[in-house]
């Protein structure tokens, strides 16, 4: 995987902070390359940091490249949904086989322990440690719990909405493959 590509895009995410949403999963790459696509046809530079420096000063070509985003979303966003299915229907061939998805397991399992050490370090020792330290403790039992958080939406599927998109999504699929 090119780290320049994805850093490139990630820095076109200043403007449109939904690309770095995109950039998840197997597909960050090729998404990537169409973010960067974008702006250097919009900017009609050839380099992804020329275009980064027209767009930060040129607010017309900075409109322009919102446009392009919004008329490119609907391609980008089936790429990540495809990529989550992807994702899902290897699980699925994973359990189907026999076989148990350690590296899943073992994500959940260190996030749950995770989690519970900083509530257990914060409840234990939150007199003797100092604010900014319970700050952060609580910060990285955040992130902990955002990635249970994750793994349950990953698992069971996120919100009504989400799944609304995706039958939404998936219609749209059958009527392109049709």
């Amino acid at each position: 995987m090119s780290i320049s590509i994805i850093q490139a895009a990630l820095a076109l995410a200043q403007f449109t902070p939904k690309i770095a949403k995109w950039l998840s999963g197997t597909k960050a790459e090729s998404i990537s390359k169409k973010i960067i696509d974008i702006a250097k046809t919009v900017t009609n530079t050839t380099n992804e940091f020329q275009a980064i420096e027209k767009l930060k000063t040129d607010k017309t070509t900075f409109a322009l490249f919102q446009q392009a985003l919004i008329n490119s979303e609907r391609e980008i966003e089936l790429a990540v949904i495809k990529d989550k299915e992807n994702a899902r229907y290897r699980d699925i061939a994973i359990i189907n086989s026999g076989k148990r998805n350690k590296r899943a397991d073992v994500m959940v399992i260190s996030a749950a322990i995770g989690l519970i050490c900083c509530l257990c370090a914060i409840c234990l020792y939150r007199k003797e440690l100092p604010g900014e330290v319970v700050g952060i403790i609580s910060t990285i039992a955040g992130i902990f719990g955002s990635c249970l958080k994750d793994a349950y939406n990953f698992e069971f599927g996120s919100s009504r909405g989400s799944k609304d998109k995706d039958k939404t999504v998936a219609a749209i699929l059958n009527k392109r493959d049709i």
